[in-house]
C-alpha cells in the first residue's frame, strides 16, 4: 500500500495513527515549546464572550486571555485535519450523533444522546483538570514528556471508562438464547 492510499483507507492503524500522534505531540514541544492542548481554546474563547458581557470584571481583564492563542490555532487545525482525512477516505457525512451504536444503547432520542455526552464530557474534563491538565494534553503531551501525573490521569481515565463502557453498551441477555428446551 502506498502513503497515499494508506492516507485515503477508511480505517488506519492504531498503532500507525499513535506513533504520527507521538511524533507530533514532540515536535510540537521541541520546535514550537508548546504541547497538543485543545481545552484551552474553549477558555480563550470563553474569554471573548466573558469580556463582552463584563468589560469592567478583572477576571475577564486580566486572568482569561483573548486573541488569536496557540490552543485556537491547534483547534482550527484538529478540525482542518479531520475535515480533510474524511474527504480524504471518502467517510465525510453530516450526523447529529453517532449512528447506530448510540442508538443501541441510549434510544433513538438525539436529545437524550447529546446529554449523556455533555455529562461524560464535563466529567472526564473535571478529572483531567484536577489531575493538571486537559485530556490531550495530559495524556498526550504530558506522556510524551514522562509527567507522572499523565499516567496517573491515563490510568483512571482507562480504569474507570472500561468499566463504564462495558455497563452502558451492555447487550440485553435474550430470555432464550442458550435455554435448554
Amino acid at each position: 500500500m502506498t502513503p497515499v492510499q494508506a492516507l485515503r483507507a477508511e480505517r488506519w492503524s492504531p498503532y500507525a495513527a499513535g506513533a504520527g500522534l507521538g511524533v507530533i505531540a514532540t515536535l510540537s514541544m521541541a520546535l514550537f515549546g508548546k504541547r497538543l492542548s485543545g481545552a484551552g481554546a474553549y477558555q480563550h474563547l470563553s474569554g471573548c464572550v466573558g469580556r463582552a458581557l463584563a468589560p469592567h470584571s478583572l477576571y475577564w481583564k486580566y486572568v482569561m486571555p483573548t486573541g488569536m492563542t496557540w490552543e485556537l490555532w491547534l483547534l482550527g487545525g484538529t478540525f482542518l485535519g479531520a475535515l480533510a482525512s474524511a474527504l480524504a477516505s471518502g467517510q465525510f457525512r453530516w450526523r447529529l450523533m453517532p449512528d447506530r451504536q448510540w442508538e443501541q444503547a441510549f434510544g433513538p432520542s438525539v436529545t437524550k444522546r447529546w446529554l449523556v455526552v455533555l455529562v461524560g464530557t464535563a466529567l472526564i474534563e473535571l478529572s483531567a483538570g484536577i489531575a493538571g491538565g486537559c485530556t490531550a494534553s495530559l495524556a498526550v503531551s504530558g506522556g510524551a514528556a514522562l509527567a507522572p501525573g499523565a499516567f496517573l490521569f491515563m490510568a483512571g481515565m482507562f480504569g474507570g471508562g472500561i468499566p463504564t463502557a462495558r455497563f452502558l453498551y451492555r447487550k440485553p441477555r435474550n430470555a432464550g438464547a442458550g435455554a435448554p428446551s
